[in-house]
């Protein structure tokens, strides 16, 4: 990088005060950013054989003018320009729209290179690109920047040559030859040139290989730095838990762990022993017994002396898990409290006090956990259900209630592996791959609208089973009154439908919380028999009575989305049932819909909706955890992604790169982004 990101672009002859505010525009600042800007996409200028160009393509052909050109005049300043061109053995019509100066360039019997979009049933080109003579070799590959204002591509062209050609010796190779071999990865300069203007589709391949490895190799030193300053950061704690005591409550619960299970409570309890600080991410599909694997971890912490606080994002889903640790640890003799804003006066204070002289070894709770008035007497792990639901400074605040305790974040959002070293990269990843033995796969079938009367006898079959079923509308984004009207239509079908035989419930993004809560308190008790909402029903509620889970409008979720809906039932020991209620109008929706029937793997699921949806709308909306890279795509590029990893575990671990010289340079670049000034939020 060196000293390009602080020349200014009035350094190039050309670019004044306006021209450089309108670079602004586009986040171009200084001659780096400039050289940075790669093209977002090629146009395909070579010559290609006509006769088996498909008709509709863009074509670019070379040939002599046959005719005068001739200008039509129609509408209100609209033009089409005319003239017959031999070229590849054809006679061809050429049209340019609203360009009537070019007739003054068109002249009987030259020479010219016309580029534009393909007819072959009329031997016609609508043609967008005009050159005298024939085109370069080095002019058959064109970047696309993406523009704003009236800045043009050819603008852009213009004033990235120049500082190649003024600075391009300045951009220093940051990547170790001894990698640069290892990978035979062509040099930085040579890479930022080829970008710009690739002669041919090799020179884009391995340049854009280059950069892509550039790319995630410096986000992943970033995110190893992060993990290394983590871990041994001064004030971590060692929860020595006694072995044999561990394996007498893993022998005494109600079911064997599963092999993933027993895999992931190896990773934890290694962190939980280590001096150094535990920040592990720990990922498991619905139903995979993320609950269980966390009771584990905290029955170790409470036997070492050590207080454990679980945050969960609401009421209904504290007390779940208040009740279901209490189940597995009371016979231990160790204590689990439950504080949520719920708990209020004496209680509370009754509470809080036995919590702060470390009578409590458990608490489970809202984000009550981190108000000023609750104190911990020696907190020793922190554990958050569901983390993405938290802010960074929430997280923060409970993980600064104990003196650096361990830290463990869990999630039911199946994250694909990419997602996972790139949005988590500074955390050890644990992940439950595997059902409990006996789990019925949740059976899901794809209906059209049509069919809804017997979605809906199929619902009160269930019902008079003694079940309970869902049914989901979609949450509409451009308008929420629209949103909350599905619901209730929905809702008002089905009162009127069952009226007097069974119960509905209506539930919606409008009610007050203290309404929402009471309502699946109502359902949890079975008195609801169908639940009718938005996607506002809570992740990880469970209600094992709940066997039928319909979505209406399903097209509109994305895979992972409709996965997690799915998770809502297939709780309880009955066979369960997802119905899927859509018209998809797009090839993608039809194949999420196919998708859905084929595979219960959260895992798989995950895969294939990065895949559709990318990155940036994995989690529905972009959040910062995801970063943007220039060149790199960590949907295709992710064997890349996993190379640079290792790469940089490595650099940072074992090779000493911030002392060793031969990686001087990649040191530079890390401090000069502000990776070694950077405070660590979360």
């Amino acid at each position: 990088m060196s000293n390009l990101t602080r020349l200014p672009l009035t350094e190039l002859k050309g670019i004044g005060e306006e021209t450089a505010k309108t670079f602004h525009e586009l986040g171009i600042s200084t001659i780096y950013d400039l050289l940075w800007n790669f093209p977002y996409r090629y146009e395909d200028y070579r010559m290609r054989d006509l006769s088996v160009v498909e008709n509709g393509s863009r074509i670019t052909v070379y040939g002599e003018v046959l005719t005068e050109p001739t200008v039509a005049f129609y509408g209100r300043k609209k033009s089409k320009l005319s003239f017959r061109l031999s070229a590849d053995g054809q006679i061809l019509k050429i049209d340019f729209f609203n360009q009537p100066y070019l007739k003054s360039k068109v002249t009987l019997g030259d020479a010219v290179t016309i580029s534009g979009k393909w007819d072959k049933n009329r031997a016609q080109i609508t043609a967008s690109k005009f050159q005298s003579g024939q085109k370069s070799a080095e002019e058959s590959l064109e970047g696309v920047y993406r523009l704003k204002g009236n800045m043009r591509n050819k603008t852009i062209q213009k004033h990235v040559k120049n500082a190649l050609q003024l600075f391009g010796n300045d951009i220093p190779e940051i990547i170790p030859e001894e990698l640069l071999d290892k990978y035979q990865l062509i040099g930085r300069k040579d890479a930022v040139l080829k970008l710009h203007f690739p002669t041919n589709d090799e020179d884009l391949k391995q340049a854009r290989r280059r950069m892509v490895y550039e790319e995630f190799l410096l986000f992943q030193l970033k995110m190893q730095y992060f993990r290394k300053i983590e871990r041994e950061r001064s004030g971590g704690i060692q929860i020595d838990y006694n072995v044999q005591e561990l394996r007498e409550y893993i022998e005494a619960l109600p079911f064997p762990l599963t092999s993933a299970q027993k895999r992931v409570v190896n990773e934890i309890c290694g962190d939980l022993k280590s001096h150094l600080h535990m920040n592990r991410l720990l990922q498991g599909d619905v139903g995979s017994g993320k609950t269980v694997v966390a009771s584990i971890a905290m029955f170790a912490a409470a036997k070492s002396g050590f207080q454990s606080a679980l945050m969960v994002p609401t009421e209904i889903l504290a007390e779940q898990h208040a009740d279901s640790l209490v189940e597995l640890l009371a016979p231990f003799d160790i204590t689990v409290g439950l504080l949520t804003s719920s708990v209020k006066g004496k209680k509370r204070r009754e509470l809080l006090l036995l919590l702060e002289n470390g009578e409590i070894d458990i608490i489970v709770g809202t984000h009550a956990l981190i108000q000023d008035e609750v104190i911990y007497h020696r907190l020793g792990l922190v554990i958050t259900d569901e983390q993405h639901r938290f802010g960074v400074s929430q997280r923060r605040v409970l993980r600064e209630k104990g003196e650096y305790p361990d830290v463990l974040f869990m999630t039911a959002t199946p994250i694909p592996r990419t997602l996972a070293i790139t949005a988590f990269g500074e955390m050890d990843v644990s992940i439950i791959d595997e059902l409990p033995a006996g789990r019925k796969n949740i059976e899901t079938f794809w209906v059209k609208h049509d069919m809804l009367e017997r979605v809906i006898s199929f619902i009160e079959k269930e019902i008079e089973k003694g079940h309970q079923a869902y049914v989901i509308c979609p949450l509409i984004e451009e308008s929420e009154k629209l949103d909350v009207q599905n619901a209730v239509d929905f809702y008002n079908l089905l009162a009127d439908k069952w009226r007097g035989r069974h119960t509905p419930g209506l539930m919606h993004g409008k009610l007050l919380p203290a309404d929402k809560d009471a309502l699946m308190r109502a359902f949890h008790d079975k008195k609801i028999d169908c639940l009718v909402s938005t996607t506002v029903v809570e992740v990880g509620v469970n209600v094992p009575n709940a066997t039928m889970m319909v979505i209406y409008d399903a097209d509109r979720f994305g895979l992972s989305q409709l996965h997690q809906l799915r998770g809502r039932v297939g709780r309880g020991s009955s066979q369960s049932y997802c119905i899927l209620l859509a018209d998809p109008k797009t090839e993608v929706g039809k194949e999420r819909m196919t998708i859905m029937t084929e595979t219960n793997d959260g895992f798989v699921l995950s895969e294939r909706d990065l895949e559709l949806r990318g990155p940036g709308d994995f989690f529905g909306k972009k959040q910062s955890g995801i970063p943007e890279f220039l060149v790199a795509d960590m949907v295709h590029d992710y064997r890349v992604l996993e190379v640079a990893r290792t790469d940089a575990l490595l650099l940072i671990n074992e090779k000493n790169m911030l002392t060793n010289p031969e990686y001087r340079k990649l040191a530079e670049t890390l401090d000069e982004l502000g990776v070694f000034s950077e405070q660590k939020l979360d």
